[in-house]
């Protein structure tokens, strides 16, 4: 009877603490990002449908889908702490030891999780709107760089401290990467590597073998920037002002 009530309990506590944190992240501007995720979607998927001469493939999806992924894991990311600052919530959770880390993983984890299901309700309605693509691979592909661009975004923002500084920075280096393209669209450490989209001069097999090798690397930057950033949760005097 007591492990029942135990049980019952810890659920409950934990659904409470996930309903608490799923309000602060839907709060503030997150549903204008989550709107504009969806406008993109809608719009590029009629823009598709209505031309002709669309050359709709795999590939063109999982572009379609990234986009959203982005915009979603970009609010949160790099605002999140800022919102802790503003709101004073900063001096309540450095006020219980280890509580934050707990706190912000925690969201982290909703926020993509969240990400998650939304990329595979799109992927699900691609298949009916677009082409037929395997919904679960290819919304897992579009996680490994929303994951990637959300952790660093989540650690720039406990470098600079300034929701808006962080996210000058991450659009900055965006549209960097973005750039440099051209000269890193086939390398196993561009961060918007397509293992849907084979080049023409590179056989299926090379190709899946520079999927994997990415897809490992970025998962390893992911833990790494994700455990610095924790580490300089621990710098107290930098969040509170």
């Amino acid at each position: 009877m007591n492990l029942k009530r135990t049980a019952i309990n810890t659920v409950s506590a934990a659904s409470g603490l996930v309903r608490y944190n799923l309000k602060i992240i839907f709060a503030n501007r997150f549903i204008f990002f989550l709107a504009a995720a969806l406008g993109i979607f809608i719009l590029v998927t009629v823009l598709n449908i209505v031309n002709p001469d669309a050359n709709t493939n795999q590939g063109t999806i999982y572009w379609l889908l990234l986009v959203p992924g982005v915009l979603l894991v970009f609010y949160p990311s790099v605002f999140g702490i800022q919102n802790d600052v503003d709101s004073r919530m900063i001096e309540i959770l450095f006020g219980i030891p280890d509580y934050r880390y707990k706190v912000w993983l925690l969201r982290l984890v909703i926020v993509f999780a969240l990400t998650f299901v939304i990329l595979l309700v799109l992927a699900f309605l691609s298949t009916f709107a677009l082409i037929d693509i395997p919904v679960f691979t290819m919304a897992a592909q579009v996680m490994f760089p929303v994951l990637f661009f959300g952790s660093i975004a989540f650690m720039v923002s406990t470098i600079v401290t300034n929701g808006s500084a962080a996210a000058v920075v991450m659009i900055v280096g965006g549209i960097g990467l973005w750039i440099a393209q051209s000269s890193i669209s086939r390398s196993k450490w561009n961060p918007f590597l397509n293992p849907f989209n084979i080049p023409q001069n590179v056989s299926d097999t090379v190709w899946a073998d520079i999927a994997l090798q990415n897809r490992i690397y970025l998962t390893a930057v992911i833990f790494a920037v994700l455990l610095y950033a924790l580490l300089n949760l621990q710098k107290r005097e930098k969040f509170m002002r």
